[in-house]
């Protein structure tokens, strides 16, 4: 787990952080789709979750039997929502739909917030 500053120059960190991380799992094949994911994923937290100072934003990374399991978990209440894309954006939860086996939302431990998640998945199938 890592913490975030809500910050934009946190999602080059982040993603840093996954790449040494999915290279030391013997991973790599998966880094450019986790890594675009995590930073569609987190640039939505930095962006829209509104909290208090002091609340930071975190990034847990698991090793799946099939992949990599990304979580954002951030403690504001409004949960992201698909929408048109325009000149301004709204491709990201379009592209982690995309890129992923499959991602959903859940209140976040401790019911303060919320966790947005997403499985990268080998391709093929085949065990990570």
């Amino acid at each position: 787990m890592n913490r975030w500053a809500r910050h934009p120059r946190c999602v080059a960190l982040a993603r840093a952080e996954l790449r040494k991380l999915l290279a030391r799992w013997g991973l790599a094949i998966v880094t450019d789709d986790a890594v675009l994911v995590l930073s569609e994923l987190l640039t939505n937290a930095v962006r829209h979750a509104r909290v208090s100072p002091g609340r930071e934003i975190e990034t847990r990374f698991s090793k799946e039997p099939r992949g990599v399991r990304i979580e954002v978990h951030d403690a504001a209440q409004n949960w992201p929502q698909p929408r048109m894309p325009d000149d301004s954006g709204g491709r990201g939860l379009m592209v982690v739909a995309e890129l992923t086996a499959c991602w959903g939302m859940e209140v976040r431990d401790g019911g303060i917030g919320k966790t947005v998640w997403a499985v990268v998945a080998v391709p093929g199938g085949g065990e990570a």
